[in-house]
């Protein structure tokens, strides 16, 4: 059975975050947010949906490191496009360092199909409300290599494939009716693929706003058309490599609101 931990935010609980899953190894099993509520209560991310199974509410997914898919679904190799591959790695949790209720950080390994740990990763979530419609997540990652080996993080975009430089912090959000709306602090930006410190995602019913911080960080893999997702791409069009005894560190803020995107800058996009 999966083991999950409950995070609180204002008195209700928020988010489910399952920290031992139990899924099948094609999907690249991994700790994940999932559900992801407004404090109103309507969810705001989907879970293993047809259309890409090995989508798993939020969640840190790579497509390759070194050789192993920790992504989930097939592998985009350069001369073949996306194939089935028995290369599936997972994220399997070491241990606590801190857990409560609106706090957690934990230590995971990244474990190749062969049972090698090849990455280590230390994790820092958090809840804070913001107002009576509103709360944050913060989520935090620090990835190393686990011995000397140097690591090597592709997205499918660094073999070939356009426009698909997803891999890092990666949010699915659920499907449904409603249009859903995608924009940048710049109502006139080109959102997927842009540096903006933050884009929004959202319906004529919730809102989620992603923050960076920083102007021209990592772009931001987005998709709003076929499926609802933001990706805060970490390998967007070259490899990241991380050298023996290099720590990698990003953090987000993710404002999880009640209310239309309408009603945002730029939200008519």
């Amino acid at each position: 059975m999966p083991q999950a931990h409950a995070l609180t935010c204002a008195g209700r609980v928020v988010a489910r975050y399952v920290w031992e899953p139990d899924l099948p190894a094609a999907v690249s099993p991994r700790p994940y947010l999932h559900p992801v509520t407004t404090l109103g209560g309507a969810t705001v991310t989907g879970f293993m949906p047809t259309d890409h199974r090995h989508h798993l509410g939020a969640s840190v997914a790579v497509p390759v490191v070194n050789d192993a898919n920790f992504w989930g679904g097939r592998t985009y190799l350069r001369d073949r496009g996306s194939v089935h591959l028995d290369n599936h790695g997972r994220q399997r949790h070491a241990r606590w360092l801190h857990r409560t209720g609106d706090r957690l950080a934990q230590e995971l390994d990244w474990v190749a199909r062969d049972g090698q740990v090849i990455a280590r990763e230390r994790r820092v979530l958090s809840t804070s409300p913001l107002t009576d419609t509103a709360w944050t997540l913060r989520f935090e990652y620090a990835l190393s290599s686990a011995d000397d080996r140097t690591l090597t993080l592709c997205s499918p975009a660094v073999r070939g494939r356009a426009g698909a430089g997803y891999g890092g912090f990666f949010w699915r959000a659920p499907a449904g009716p409603a249009t859903i709306r995608a924009f940048a602090r710049d109502g006139g930006a080109d959102v997927h693929g842009s540096r903006e410190p933050w884009i929004a995602l959202g319906t004529d019913t919730w809102t989620l706003t992603f923050h960076t911080g920083t102007a021209g960080g990592d772009p931001w893999f987005v998709r709003s058309a076929d499926y609802a997702g933001v990706c805060s791409a970490i390998a967007w069009d070259r490899p990241l490599v991380i050298a023996p005894g290099q720590v990698f560190t990003r953090r987000i803020a993710v404002v999880v609101a009640d209310g239309s995107a309408a009603a945002f800058p730029g939200g008519t996009r």
